[in-house]
C-alpha cells in the first residue's frame, strides 16, 4: 500500500487579493495551542472553525458541533471565492502566520492525511525564501499562489529564517472522488510503501495461520497475495 506524502495540485486563487485583505484586515490573531511544539511567535486566525466561533482556533470537533464559518470570514472574500472552488466538504479554514525567527518542532498530526479519510491542503499567501519545510527530512518548496496537500500524518517542521512573516491558508477537507482525483492526477506527487500498514497485516495474517481453522487459513492465504500483489507496484 502506499501512502501519498505531498502533492501540489493544480488550483487557482487571487493570492494578491487575499494578501491584500489581511493587510486591511484588523481581526486578532491567537497564539497557537500546541505551544510545546514551537519556539517564537506562531499564531492563528480562524475563519471557519468547529461551532463558527473565531476564538476556536483547534481544527477538530470535539462534540457536537458543526463546521461554520466564522465572523472573520467577512472580511475575506477571495477566501469564501476559493473554498467555494473545492468541490468537497470544508471542514475547517484557518491562516498561520510563522513569523520570521519562529521555529514549529518536528511532530505529527496523527490520522490527518489522505488515507484517513481528511486531507489538509496548504496555500501560501505570504512566503519568502529563508522559509524552510521538511516532511521527513525531504525539503520542499512551497511558493506563493500554489496549492499543496501536505500528509500531516508524516513527521514535519518548519523554520522561518527569513526577515518577514509567512503566512498560509490551511484548509482540512473531506476527502472525496473529486479531491482523490486532484491528487492522483498531481504531477508533482510523493509516495511512499507504508510498512506500518504492512507489518500490522502480517501480524493479522500469522495469527490467523496459528488458529489453524479451514477459513483462518484460506484468509491468511488471500491476503498474503494481495499483499504481494500490492508490494510489487
Amino acid at each position: 500500500m502506499h501512502v501519498i506524502r505531498y502533492a501540489k495540485l493544480p488550483v487557482i486563487y487571487n493570492t494578491g487579493a487575499i494578501q491584500a485583505e489581511l493587510l486591511s484586515s484588523q481581526k486578532d490573531w491567537k497564539p497557537h495551542f500546541n505551544t510545546y511544539d514551537y519556539s517564537g511567535s506562531w499564531t492563528v486566525m480562524a475563519l471557519r472553525s468547529p461551532g463558527g466561533s473565531h476564538e476556536n482556533i483547534i481544527p477538530d470537533a470535539r462534540g457536537n458541533e458543526n463546521y461554520r464559518d466564522t465572523a472573520y470570514m467577512d472580511d475575506f472574500s477571495s477566501v469564501k471565492n476559493l473554498i467555494k472552488s473545492l468541490n468537497c466538504q470544508v471542514l475547517t479554514a484557518r491562516f498561520l502566520n510563522l513569523q520570521a525567527g519562529a521555529i514549529i518542532k518536528q511532530h505529527r498530526d496523527h490520522e490527518l492525511a489522505f488515507e484517513k479519510g481528511e486531507a489538509r491542503l496548504h496555500f501560501p499567501v505570504i512566503t519568502n525564501p529563508g522559509v524552510e519545510f521538511y516532511c521527513e527530512d525531504e525539503r520542499i518548496f512551497l511558493n506563493e499562489g500554489e496549492c499543496w496537500y501536505l500528509n500531516a500524518n508524516l513527521p514535519h517542521r518548519v523554520s522561518n529564517n527569513g526577515t518577514a512573516d509567512r503566512i498560509h491558508l490551511v484548509v482540512d477537507c473531506v476527502v472525496n472522488n473529486w479531491l482523490t482525483g486532484l491528487i492522483n492526477s498531481s504531477e508533482k506527487i510523493s509516495q511512499k510503501k507504508d510498512a506500518e500498514n504492512d507489518e500490522q497485516l502480517l501480524k493479522a495474517i500469522a495469527h490467523m495461520r496459528l488458529q489453524n481453522t479451514e477459513a483462518g487459513t484460506r484468509f491468511a492465504d488471500e491476503w498474503e497475495q494481495k499483499l504481494k500483489e500490492r508490494n510489487k507496484t
